[in-house]
This record gives C-alpha cells, sequence and structure tokens, in this order.
C-alpha cells in the first residue's frame, strides 16, 4: 500500500451476468462510511424485493482495514468472498459492491455461484474508472475572518480539499491535508500571525 494515496472509484456503475437463467446485477458505488453502505443497500432492496438474494462486500477507509462480506443466504464464501476478491484485486477502498440474484430454477453450485459473483463485480468493476486520491489529514483552522485569502492561497496552493466551512467574526475551516505535504502546509499556516489549527476527526 501507498501511504501517501490510495485508489476508489468516483462513480457508481451496474453490470448484468446471467448464467442458466439466473440474472446477477452487480452495482458498485463509491462509499466513505459504513452507515452509508448501510443504507444504499436498503435502497437497493426496496429497488429489487423479487430478488432472492443482496450479497456484498465493502471496503472502507484510507488503509482499508473496515470490511465485510455478506453471502445473504447463498452457500457461505461463495458470495461476499468472491466479490471482496475482486475489490481487493484493483487493490480498491472506500467502495461497497452488491450483487443482487434473481434465480432463474437451476442451482448453480458452489464454484458456479463463485464464478457469477466473481464475474458480475469483475464487469462492474470495469466499468467505474478508477481515480488514485492522496490520503489526506484532516485538520481544523480558527482564524479572523479578514485572513480568508492568505489561508485559502494555502489550500488552493497545496491541493488540501475543504471539509467543511463556519463563517462569521472567526472562522472554523475544516480541511484535508494531503500526507506528503503536510508539513509544508503546517509550516506555511505557522507562518499566519492569529491562525490555530488542531486535528480534526471528520465523520
Amino acid at each position: 500500500m501507498d501511504p501517501f494515496y490510495y485508489n476508489t472509484i468516483e462513480q457508481p456503475a451496474v453490470a448484468e451476468f446471467k448464467d442458466r437463467g439466473s440474472k446477477f446485477l452487480a452495482y458498485s458505488f463509491p462509499m466513505l462510511s459504513i452507515d452509508a453502505c448501510k443504507k444504499q443497500l436498503a435502497l437497493l432492496k426496496k429497488e429489487h424485493p423479487k430478488a432472492v438474494h443482496h450479497c456484498l462486500a465493502y471496503r472502507i477507509g484510507i488503509d482499508g482495514s473496515t470490511f465485510r462480506v455478506s453471502d445473504d443466504g447463498e452457500p457461505s464464501g461463495s458470495a461476499g468472498r468472491p466479490i471482496l476478491g475482486q475489490i481487493d484485486s484493483k487493490q480498491l477502498t472506500n467502495i461497497m459492491v452488491v450483487v443482487v440474484r434473481y434465480f432463474g430454477g437451476t442451482l448453480l453450485g458452489v464454484p458456479g455461484l463463485i464464478n457469477a459473483y466473481k464475474t458480475a463485480t469483475s464487469l462492474a468493476l470495469q466499468l467505474s474508472p478508477i481515480v488514485q486520491k492522496p490520503v489526506e489529514i484532516n485538520y481544523e483552522l480558527n482564524f479572523d475572518y479578514h485572513q480568508m485569502n492568505e489561508v485559502m492561497m494555502i489550500v488552493k496552493q497545496y491541493n488540501c480539499s475543504v471539509v467543511e466551512q463556519v463563517a462569521q467574526l472567526f472562522v472554523e475551516l475544516k480541511i484535508g491535508v494531503p500526507k506528503h505535504r503536510l508539513e509544508e502546509v503546517l509550516n506555511k499556516i505557522d507562518d499566519l500571525q492569529g491562525v490555530t489549527y488542531k486535528t480534526a476527526l471528520i465523520v
């Protein structure tokens, strides 16, 4: 794993795979939290109420340490693991893939299921452009409103992302600082009078 960059997808995609009458619809989504994954799964279950299985895998977090697989009633290890295997083969994180299955009347057996879930996921990931993003460390800055321009110049110069901004007389600005530029950014902020900062947890 590169300590400064990670791979993910930016937009959802859907692909279809058929085998002996069964239909497998694979949906890939960019995701930032377990909560978001749960909500998206609930939406898909509403959209496909007649489907027999909604199998999934997700991997969340810059280090990819948060993951889950679900076979949703399929034989153990025949659905969620093959889905996660495809995500991991492309070294992706902050992603969820749900494969919705409509049963076609013929049992596929475990090898057939593994192949179907793996293939459907692979097809969806082929349709999802992979992007490389910098690992960011979140900071909260506090400063006087008249210093906004100086602060925003640093934010733009070092490609920091603005997560949240509350502006009154004093500005509270939450930013994501690319890890590989962290020292430079903090040095620049240190040069500004009256700007304080601390690491921030962004939920």
